[in-house]
C-alpha cells in the first residue's frame, strides 16, 4: 500500500500507454462515440503523471493555495484520482451497454478539469501541475468527443446537464474538502500554540 501511495501515477501512466496501444484494435469493435468515451481514461492517466509526478500537485495546493501543510493529504490524492479511473470506467460501461449519452460523464469530467487548470493559470499567472496536458491533450480529446457524441440523435439535453453538473460538483467537492481540512488543521495548530503559550 505504501508503494502504491507513492507510485500510483507512474502505474497509471504505464496502464494508460497500454490502453492507447490497443485503441486500433478497439476501433474495429466500438462505434466512434464509444471509442472517444474510452479514450478519456488513458488521456486522464497521462495527464495525472504531469500533475502528480514528485507529489507536486499536492505540494502546489498545500503551499500555494491552502497555505496549510497536509490540507490535501496523499491518501486523499490517491482516492480522488483512482476514483476518476472508476468513474471513467463506469461511464464507458454506461455508454456501451445503457445509453451512449451517459458517456458524457467522462467527457465533461475531462473538460471541467482542463478548464480548472486553465482558469487557475490565468488567475495566478503561473504554471500549475497538469496545465500542459490539460491544454494539449484534454481540450482536443474532450472537445472532439463532445462534438461526436452531441451529434448522436438519442443524446438528450438532460444527459448533458446531468453529466456537466456531476463533473462540476466532483471538482467542487475536492475544493470543499481541502478548505475544510485546512480550516481544521489551522484551528488545531492555533489551539496548540495557545496551550504552549499558557504553560
Amino acid at each position: 500500500m505504501t508503494w502504491f501511495l507513492r507510485n500510483w501515477m507512474y502505474a497509471g501512466f504505464i496502464a494508460g500507454l497500454f490502453l492507447l496501444a490497443i485503441t486500433p484494435i478497439l476501433a474495429d469493435a466500438l462505434v466512434l462515440p464509444v471509442l472517444f468515451v474510452y479514450l478519456q481514461l488513458p488521456a486522464y492517466m497521462l495527464h495525472q503523471l504531469e500533475e502528480h509526478h514528485d507529489d507536486r500537485f499536492r505540494r502546489f495546493i498545500n503551499d500555494g493555495v491552502a497555505g496549510v501543510r497536509e490540507a490535501l493529504s496523499t491518501p486523499a490524492v490517491v482516492v480522488i484520482n483512482v476514483g476518476v479511473w472508476v468513474v471513467n470506467l463506469i461511464a464507458l460501461y454506461l455508454a456501451r451497454f445503457v445509453d451512449l449519452g451517459w458517456g458524457l460523464i467522462a467527457i465533461y469530467l475531462t473538460l471541467i478539469n482542463a478548464l480548472v487548470h486553465i482558469l487557475a493559470a490565468m488567475v495566478q499567472r503561473r504554471y500549475n501541475p497538469g496545465l500542459v496536458t490539460a491544454v494539449v491533450l484534454f481540450l482536443p480529446v474532450g472537445l472532439y468527443a463532445l462534438m461526436v457524441i452531441s451529434r448522436m440523435p438519442d443524446v438528450t439535453t438532460a444527459m448533458h446537464v446531468v453529466a456537466l453538473v456531476f463533473a462540476i460538483l466532483a471538482h467542487a467537492a475536492i475544493g470543499v474538502h481541502v478548505k475544510r481540512r485546512a480550516a481544521t488543521l489551522s484551528a488545531g495548530a492555533a489551539r496548540t500554540r495557545a496551550d504552549q503559550s499558557s504553560t
